[in-house]
């Protein structure tokens, strides 16, 4: 038997009962089964904080954007010019005109885990959003990456286009078709590759000309006359109803376009088309006199199509948060964005609503003059 130093034996007649002290009896038995106890609640803590960390570190079908880096059109990538001109004068170019970017984990980029996700939806600057909501069910890595650097290259000759036309440069520009679904009412008598000259004796210039044409003939048979293999061929064709009750020819049809010179826009590692807006605002800082931006860091997002109509992207939210990070004062935001912007502007950074690029120029414009821009266009809540 032992007992605690200085208390006596509670076997020995004279020393009562033993008080102050717990006893410790040797060979009961009773320290295995103290013993049993730690070791299965060990394990069972083991087991759980295991169980734990398997469950936060599985894949949940979530996507999580957050701010990326911003890139100046007006400045340089990897040592080399973003926008580079040939065959046209130039004029150095000061102040920052950024485009800005998202970075988008999960998805076919790979998974998420239950505690990125938790995380980033607790961080302001970042979102979560359904995987289906942004990639279709299925889209590999390989696709949705091919998809991105597709939408880059037309983003780019849109923004070239669109700058022209806003410095009234003459340019070429035809339709093309790009591809024909199987439901397509074309099927048999258009071909990829097909560039369309006229519609009922209209000349196609832009995709607006064939939609103003096939509304106006409420259905009726249409007769269009392309230009295939260098040869012009005459084709009637019965424009088919959509789900929007609009007629169409059925076709996928893309821009061709003959520039007077050249414009090559180096960026890596960049995709999707939200850059067409800063693009064109670059292009045209580039081949006109003088600062557009005044030395001002302005940055901005959201596509461009040749006739200079800007349209909505995705993360703005988090391409403001990147802007102001990365020094902007100035956010040029499409008009049709405006229900994701109001609330989530960063301090210190004034956003301007447009909805083409006369408007995100005039708004440079008067930024670089050091006029008073209060007076823009912003975005308000519905």
């Amino acid at each position: 038997m032992t007992v605690t130093q200085g208390e006596q034996p509670a076997s020995d007649p004279a020393a009562g009962p033993v008080r102050g002290r717990r006893m410790r009896v040797a060979g009961t038995g009773v320290p295995r089964k103290r013993g049993n106890r730690s070791s299965a609640m060990l394990v069972s803590g083991l087991l759980v904080l295991a169980l734990g960390i398997t469950a936060v570190s599985l894949p949940v079908p979530y996507v999580v954007e957050s701010p990326g880096p911003t890139f100046n059109t007006i400045g340089e990538d990897n040592g080399k010019p973003v926008i580079s001109v040939t065959g046209h004068e130039t004029f150095p170019a000061k102040g920052n005109l950024d485009l800005t970017t998202v970075y988008v984990d999960g998805g076919p980029n790979g998974p998420v885990s239950v505690f990125e996700a938790f995380s980033a939806w607790l961080n302001r600057t970042k979102a979560v959003y359904p995987q289906e909501l942004l990639f279709p069910t299925g889209v590999t890595k390989e696709q949705s990456q091919q998809e991105s650097a597709t939408a880059m290259t037309t983003s780019q000759e849109n923004a070239i286009a669109s700058a022209l036309k806003e410095l009234n440069i003459p340019f070429g520009q035809k339709m093309q078709v790009a591809g024909l679904p199987d439901d397509s009412a074309s099927k048999g008598l258009l071909q990829t590759g097909d560039v369309l000259v006229s519609i009922n004796g209209k000349p196609i210039t832009a995709l607006g000309v064939v939609q103003a044409e096939l509304a106006a003939g409420n259905g009726k048979p249409a007769k269009v006359i392309v230009e295939r293999a260098g040869s012009q061929v005459p084709v009637t064709i019965t424009p088919a109803k959509n789900s929007a009750g609009r007629y169409i020819l059925g076709v996928l049809l893309q821009y061709k376009f003959t520039f007077p010179f050249d414009v090559k826009i180096s960026l890596d590692k960049v995709g999707g088309p939200s850059a067409g807006m800063m693009f064109a605002l670059g292009i045209i800082d580039t081949v006109t006199p003088g600062d557009l931006t005044g030395g001002k860091h302005i940055a901005g997002t959201g596509t461009i199509t040749p006739d200079g109509a800007v349209g909505p992207i995705g993360g703005i939210a988090q391409k403001m948060q990147g802007a102001r990070s990365g020094g902007a004062t100035m956010f040029l935001a499409p008009a049709a964005n405006c229900d994701d912007v109001v609330g989530h502007v960063p301090d210190g950074l004034q956003v301007v609503k447009v909805e083409n690029l006369t408007e995100a120029r005039k708004a440079v414009e008067l930024a670089a003059s050091g006029g008073d821009t209060s007076g823009l266009p912003v975005c308000t809540s519905n």
